[in-house]
Parts: C-alpha cells; structure tokens; sequence
C-alpha cells in the first residue's frame, strides 16, 4: 500500500521549470532512494512533496488524502517530515534542544521521551554532547543530530536530503546504519544520496530522475545490477 504518492508534478522556480511530470509512489514502511546526476530535480521534487514549493501540475497524495495544496507545516503535523540537505540545524542550540524543536508537533509532543530515548540510543554520541552547542559538532555529529530531530517529530515518511554529503566513510557507514534501525521501526523513508551505490544497497526501491522527469524505476537490487542502467544514468 502506497503511504505516499506524487502524481505527474510538475514544478519549478519563478519561470524557470524544473520538473516536468516526475512521479513516485512510497510503499508504507520501505526504503526507497531517488538518485540521479545533480541538476536533475531531486531536491525539487522533495521541496514539492514537503509543501515548500507549490506543484505546478499534478497532486501529491498522503495517506490516501490529496495534500497539494498543504503548507509545508502543515504536512509535517501530519507525519511528512523532511531532514533538508546541509541540516539548518540551530547552530546556537544545545543538541537538546534542537532535539526538543524536533517535538514541537501535536502529534509527536507526547512521544518526545520515548523518541528522545530512540535516538539517544541510534546515536550515543548526541546524549554525549547533549549540553554541547550544536554549531560546534563534527559534520558526522550534525548530521547525525539533523536526522535525528526529525525522528523527534514521530514522523509516519522521513524524507532526507543528501544525507553523506561531505563525510567521511566511516561516518557514512554510520549513518546508513541508522536508516536501517529507523526502517526497522516502521518508518517509510524517501533518500536522495549522492552515493548511489550504498543508497541502493540499503533500499528496497529506486526511481532513477533525468532531466526532472522519470527515467527508469524498479527494485533496488535490479537497478544496481542492470550494467546498462549503472553507466548510463548512475555513473557507477
């Protein structure tokens, strides 16, 4: 069953359009990547899903429910939580309390201990450095704390942006990990990552976006392994 689903969105930037009919459907507690080379659309797409552009054409689907027409806001109070690429964490915050913004919802309000306790225990360092200012953390540890406050929001689809960007290995393994602990408890989640290669090795589906629209989609195992499909529009 399709948790969420974007249905022929078009969108873009003042007059400049970006996407032309890209779609994708998320089935309930799976892993799916959007991959593709940079400038294709990806952010986009997640910017209009999320509510913080405005689809063109088509319609966005949660729950069954059309939420086009949603603020961003509004679609995060129902469960559609995005981690945005380079983590607008605020960076004169305590990890706490970047944690604690993360549960500001109504829905995740009441969860806040329990989900404090999840992410203390997927990321042991962010209880280290839980009085720590969180503009003085590592980038791994941001990232880290990034994801995390957005699992503080209880989301039912956690969308991430990039989430390796600017790594070391080492932490990427970390986080990726983290993904499947989160998928582990139920929570649908949408990757656009850069490394293609470890985004597909942890995902159960991939949409492949040229030039903002669809260009290929299909179970993540058969696109890492279709040689044609590697060169042509993975770079791997």
């Amino acid at each position: 069953m399709a948790i969420l689903e974007a249905k022929n969105i078009s969108s873009g930037y003042g007059e400049v359009q970006i996407l032309w009919g890209a779609s994708l459907s998320l089935e309930e507690g799976k892993l799916t990547s959007l991959v593709g080379a940079n400038g294709v659309g990806k952010t986009t797409l997640l910017r209009t899903v999320v509510g913080l552009n405005k689809p063109w054409e088509g319609s966005i689907w949660f729950e069954g429910k059309d939420v086009s027409k949603l603020s961003a806001h509004a679609k995060a109070s129902l469960g559609l939580v995005l981690v945005p690429e380079g983590r607008q964490l605020f960076t004169d915050m305590t990890v706490y309390e970047n944690l604690e913004m993360g549960a500001t919802a109504k829905r995740s309000r009441p969860k806040m201990a329990e989900n404090l306790e999840k992410v203390y225990t997927m990321f042991p360092r962010l209880k280290e450095r839980s009085s720590q200012k969180s503009g003085t953390l590592s980038g791994g540890e941001q990232q880290m704390l990034a994801v995390a406050r957005g699992v503080m929001a209880e989301p039912k689809v956690l969308i991430i942006d990039e989430l390796s960007l600017g790594l070391a290995p080492v932490l990427v393994l970390d986080l990726f990990g983290s993904l499947k602990m989160l998928k582990d408890e139920g929570i649908t989640i949408l990757l656009v990552e850069q490394n293609v290669q470890m985004a597909l090795a942890v995902s159960d589906y991939g949409y492949v976006l040229a030039e903002g629209r669809n260009e290929i989609e299909g179970p993540a195992r058969e696109l890492i392994n279709n040689k044609k499909i590697r060169s042509a529009y993975l770079g791997i």
